[in-house]
């Protein structure tokens, strides 16, 4: 089964989002993991706004990258630039591969412009995460 890393910086918004939309779509048929450079906790808007379509990602943790040096991943995929520059290297042969998706946690406003920034990244990486699922694991 094909082991999958989502990485990027503080494992609070957009790798969880990556995480729980690649799982979704995997459907059992990979497994998927998910960490930061440094850990920020998991953001309770990236939980929210994950929820308004239907995926539970309250149950997962904020993980640093170190947490899963042991492990031969197929593919490494760095959803910010900081993580992709920033990207250890993973012994074996580990796929990389790399979007840069738009920080939500930095989105400024209203509760609702904010929510908008986050649903328009989810769905950004809903739309990658499907694409990528289809091409690497289905």
């Amino acid at each position: 089964m094909k082991k999958i890393l989502v990485l990027c910086t503080g494992n609070s918004c957009r790798s969880q989002i990556a995480e729980g939309y690649l799982r979704f779509f995997a459907n059992g048929k990979a497994h998927i993991f998910s960490a930061g450079i440094e850990t920020h906790g998991v953001n309770p808007k990236a939980v929210e706004i994950m929820k308004r379509d239907g995926i539970d990602i309250s149950s997962h943790t904020s993980n640093n990258i170190d947490e899963y040096s042991d492990i031969a991943f197929d593919y490494v995929v760095t959803v910010c630039d900081n993580a992709n520059k920033n990207c250890p290297f993973f012994p074996g042969n580990a796929q990389r591969f790399h979007r840069n998706f738009p920080d939500p946690a930095k989105a400024k406003g209203s509760d609702e412009e904010i929510m908008a920034e986050f649903e328009s990244v989810r769905d950004s990486i809903k739309a990658f995460s499907r694409e990528f699922i289809e091409d690497h694991v289905a």
